[in-house]
């Protein structure tokens, strides 16, 4: 399977003369889309995303003016959107993103824990999206109180960090948390105890129980309760809950940061799956999760905006939330190995700086003059 993904992606990306852009794409037909669709209810912030996206590195954004010292060539650097809708932006949003929480993380094992829903729940969430909150609300409820009734006396606490993913890899709603869970935890007496074993069967009913508890609550017993009978009788199991181990072994905890935030930050289809667009219509490719196949789709522009804009969150959601002692430092903290040590901040902080991610990133160091190859020293800002 993985020989197959390399194929498509080569094939279809690293070795054709046309990279199809998303920006492109919006700029061709974005504002026929609104014209065409006056009925369509848009949220305010897709428009701020989308224009922000369309205006990355224009004249419309401003732009910094760097000189050579010596030669007096100048250069001038168009400034980036910082949306997450915005592909460029977005990866280095990830970036940064993965490494703040990999500096939060202790030195232990973690788990990667999904937590599902089921289908029938997905337009509520679509509908309403303040009721995101009661999603993280629900998973941490279900993981936190599950160690604490292990040692009721000791009051464990383990870490939790939860990231909400609102698509599928067809790019369809589809709501669900991914969390990274220490396999240990801190208690009233007990430094750290570890917990190697996690019951998912007792997950799956307790997130299940407790989320549609937390629905009724605040939708109302008489507007919910229907629904939820319903969900019970469907889903006597609970809702799904599982592990995601790659290869069958244990990922290391950075290769589940990197994993579960590459979503967050970023738009919900990459553009290196998109195969073919010919104005109109668009084909691209992914691998089905239910038998890991590799699809191919060919929708037109419109649909492809649509599937597209649904996943854009609310101006100031938190997609990425802290639970446990990852949200509240514990008495014991002190006395806990962080996972990346400090030389190791400072080293990665310094390596964040737009010109060290354009070097790393392409091996070309901006800042590098064209005609003598000196370094260009920053002169002014043009807003």
């Amino acid at each position: 399977m993985k020989n197959e993904i390399e194929f498509y992606d080569k094939m279809y990306f690293k070795d054709r003369t046309i990279k199809y852009r998303l920006k492109d794409i919006f700029d061709d037909n974005w504002d026929n889309f609104i014209k065409d669709n006056p009925n369509l209810k848009i949220r305010d912030v897709v428009f701020k995303e989308v224009d922000k996206m369309r205006s990355c590195r224009t004249s419309e954004l401003g732009y910094s003016v760097y000189e050579c010292p010596d030669c007096g060539e100048l250069k001038f650097s168009y400034h980036t959107c910082k949306s997450r809708f915005c592909p460029s932006c977005g990866n280095k949003y990830v970036k940064k993103r993965a490494d703040a929480i990999l500096q939060k993380c202790y030195n232990c094992k973690h788990r990667h824990i999904v937590f599902t829903i089921s289908d029938y729940l997905w337009d509520i969430f679509r509908k309403n999206r303040k009721l995101l909150d009661l999603l993280f609300q629900a998973v941490s409820q279900t993981i936190l109180s599950w160690f604490k009734e292990k040692y009721k006396k000791e009051n464990y606490i383990p870490g939790i960090i939860a990231v909400l993913h609102t698509y599928g890899r067809d790019m369809k709603w589809n709501t669900h948390i991914h969390t990274i869970v220490t396999e240990g935890a801190m208690g009233n007496s007990n430094i750290f105890k570890k917990f190697e074993y996690i019951s998912f069967n007792a997950l799956r009913k307790r997130f299940q129980k407790i989320l549609l508890d937390l629905l009724e609550k605040e939708l109302g017993k008489q507007n919910f309760k229907t629904l939820k009978n319903f969900i019970y009788k469907k889903s006597d199991n609970g809702f799904y809950v599982y592990a995601e181990q790659k290869k069958n072994k244990k990922q290391s905890t950075k290769d589940m940061v990197e994993y579960v935030v590459r979503y967050s930050g970023k738009p919900a289809m990459a553009e290196s799956r998109i195969i073919d667009y010919d104005g109109t219509y668009i084909t691209f490719w992914y691998q089905r999760h239910e038998d890991n196949k590799i699809v191919k789709e060919k929708i037109h522009v419109y649909d492809f905006f649509k599937r597209l804009i649904i996943h854009i969150p609310e101006e100031n959601f938190k997609t990425v939330r802290y639970y446990g002692i990852y949200s509240k430092k514990h008495k014991f903290h002190d006395k806990m190995i962080m996972l990346m040590k400090s030389h190791t901040k400072e080293l990665r902080k310094k390596l964040s700086t737009w010109r060290m991610m354009i070097l790393k990133d392409f091996d070309t160091d901006p800042l590098t003059c064209p005609k003598c190859g000196n370094l260009m020293l920053w002169q002014y800002r043009v807003c």
